[in-house]
Formats: C-alpha cells, structure tokens, sequence
C-alpha cells in the first residue's frame, strides 16, 4: 500500500511550536541559504576559503547578525527565531553559522552586555550591517577547557593598558575589524575592545585544517599592543564576563548542529529513495529504513529540546546548565546522524558532490568548541551532585 512520505521533522509537527514571525524568519533565511550558498559552498569548503566581507554584508541585510539583541541597528528578535536562523544557517555550512555566531553572539553581545555606551555606538550598528567584522580572544593554545589559566596579560602603564600574549583557533580574526580580548589583569580577568589596526596586533591564519574549511580561523598575536583607558569593558570583571557570552554561543549551537543533521538526513532519505538495488529503491530495505527510524528519532528529539530551551531563553529562565544539556546532546546526536547518513550513501557519501561528509567534519569541531562534550558532562555533573569534578 503507497503512503505519502514525511519530512523527519514533519513527524513531530514541531511547526505547530513555532509561531507564525518566527516561522517566517526561519524560511528567509533558508531561502537564503538555499541560493546563496548551497551552490557554492562545496567550492569554499574544497578551497578553504570563504568571503566573509562579501557575506557579512549580505548578512546584515538579512538581519541577522546580533539579531537578538536590542538596539544599536540590531533587530531584536526572540532568541527562538535566532536559534532557527542558526539551524538554516549551519544546514548551509557550520562555518556560516561559526561567522554569525562569532559575530553575534560573541563579538556583539560581549560590547552589548558588558561595553560601555561609547563602546556601543562606535561598534554594533556597523557589526549589525556587517560593515565591520568582530572575532573573540578566549581561547589560547594551552588553555581552551580551562581560560582560568590563560596567560595573556594586561598592565597599566599610566592611564593605558599594554596587551601581551596570544590567543587560537579565533574566528574571523584574520578578517576582522574589532577583537575583543580577554586578558588577566592585577583585578581579575578584564576584556578589551581592540582595533585590530592597533600597533603590535597580528593574526596570522591557520590552514591545513580538516574541519570547518569554509570559515577564516586565526591565532591572534599581541605584542605590546596599547590600549587607552577606554577599551576596556566596564561590566566585566572576572570570569564570568567570557563565560556568559559563551552560554550565548552555545545557545546557538543547540539549534545549528541541527540544521547539519537535518541536511544529512534529507541528503540520505532522498539517495535511499533514488538509488535501486537488487531491483528495488534502497528505501525499501528494512535496514535502511531502521536507519532512518532512528536518525529521525533523535533529529526529532533534539528539535523538541531546542524549542523548550528556546522557550526558556524567551521567557528570562534559562539557566547555564540547561544550555550544557542542550549543546552536549545535540551535537552528539548531530554528528551521529552525519554518520549513519554517510552509510547511506556509501562511497557517494565522501564526496562533496553530497553535503554528508563536509557536515560530518565540521560537526567534529562542533563538537568540541564552546566547550567539549567532557566540560558539559562535569558541568551537569555539577548541577546533579553539589560537587565540582573539575579539579
């Protein structure tokens, strides 16, 4: 008996949980996506390169970079809408997403949250239009689970501040603009807005890589770099300044590892349902289809899940731990899915003329960047036992 096939997610009705805006938000950018990008991003990613001058224009004529923030030419919309444009956007490319998350949920919303007024108006209109390009110096070569110990330094030398030390695997620093810094101080670790034309400030781009091809990845360099008084984020004192801008980042992985999922989902679905063997579609064989059972199980779930957190985000009550939830299980299942998917298609499912592989590399980054699956582990961990296993 013929029945009429279903979208994974259409099994779910997880459209009957989004509201009518952000639906429409949701399908502007995947239209986006679909012919912007798709079209040319096995080329980007083959290369390891992508235009991210171009696409930063092009991208805050779409309103979404720092969508979810208020004021300052940003659009201010819910953070749900924000984590479905993440979904499009990383069912484009991680690295696409990556470029909007840096900019938005890192370099934006650090100036936005913890900036001075000055700070504000200099930086975010021309970061909302893409004019100018932000990345975020968290990470150093030694120090990524634990940027406690980081060894950048900041020092007063009247009323200036002197940067010295170096930070990796930065986004967008090799294209960018601004960088905010974070750097310890004789009061804590403080954050520095740096215009990337500061004397002493390099960033040299990192190639070779595997993973996330399509997006500029950087080591950042600061020799003697001076600073007036100014730079400094006023609202940020110690840890919990980076911190909190990487529960924003990560907001936007719990959505955007779906969208690579869902890519590789439909990419298999439809080979299964082309490709004939022994004389039937490859769809039709019971193995195939436990396959897709299951991808569609877990794709399904982790929508559920990035609906509720979104909820909570809306609603002023998510908290730290909830985001831990979200990022670990849904990137787990995201790169699970991008792998089962690749079986699917068989020798087919390595080449880029199928998104299946890419995704699957990329997602391999996702899954340890804004924090490993081992830090969400001890940070729930934490949450359920009163006791801290990081040392």
């Amino acid at each position: 008996m013929a029945v009429t096939a279903q979208s994974p997610l259409g099994l779910f009705d997880t459209d009957a949980q989004i509201g009518s805006e952000e639906r429409a938000i949701r399908d502007t950018v995947r239209s986006f996506v679909d012919d912007r990008i798709k079209p040319e991003i096995a080329e980007w990613y083959e290369a390891g390169s992508l235009p991210v001058r171009d696409l930063a224009k092009e991208l805050g004529a779409l309103g979404v970079l720092g969508m979810h923030l208020e004021g300052y030419g940003c659009a201010g919309t819910s953070a749900t809408a924000y984590g479905l444009a993440c979904m499009e956007l990383e069912a484009g490319d991680s690295g696409l997403r990556s470029l909007v998350s840096v900019q938005g949920s890192l370099a934006m919303f650090a100036i936005w949250k913890h900036g001075s007024e000055e700070q504000k108006q200099q930086w975010l209109p021309a970061m909302a239009e893409g004019s100018a390009i932000g990345c975020f110096g968290l990470t150093e070569s030694d120090f990524g689970s634990n940027p406690g110990g980081m060894l950048t330094r900041a020092r007063r030398d009247g009323d200036d501040w002197i940067l010295d030390g170096s930070k990796m695997w930065i986004t967008n620093g090799s294209v960018a603009d601004v960088a905010v810094v974070w750097a310890q101080t004789e009061d804590k670790v403080r954050g520095f807005v740096v215009p990337t034309d500061a004397p002493g400030f390099s960033a040299p781009e990192i190639k070779r890589k595997m993973s996330l091809r399509a997006s500029v990845t950087s080591e950042l360099v600061l020799d003697g770099v001076r600073l007036p008084a100014s730079a400094i984020l006023p609202e940020a004192k110690g840890l919990s300044g980076p911190l909190s801008c990487l529960n924003e980042a990560r907001y936007g992985i719990i959505f955007g590892a779906l969208g690579a999922a869902r890519d590789c989902l439909e990419t298999a679905i439809a080979y299964a349902q082309s490709r004939r063997m022994f004389d039937k579609s490859l769809a039709a064989y019971q193995l195939t289809q436990a396959k897709l059972a299951d991808m569609s199980l877990e794709l399904g779930k982790g929508m559920l899940l990035a609906l509720h957190l979104g909820a909570r985000k809306d609603a002023g009550t998510l908290r730290s731990e909830q985001v831990s939830i979200g990022k670990l299980n849904n990137v787990r299942e995201a790169i699970e899915i991008a792998r089962t998917s690749r079986t699917i298609l068989g020798a087919a499912g390595i080449t880029l003329e199928y998104p299946v592989m890419r995704h699957a590399n990329n997602l391999e980054s996702v899954l340890t960047y804004e924090g490993t699956s081992e830090v969400h582990q001890l940070i729930l961990g934490q949450a359920l036992t009163g006791e801290s296993a990081f040392r």
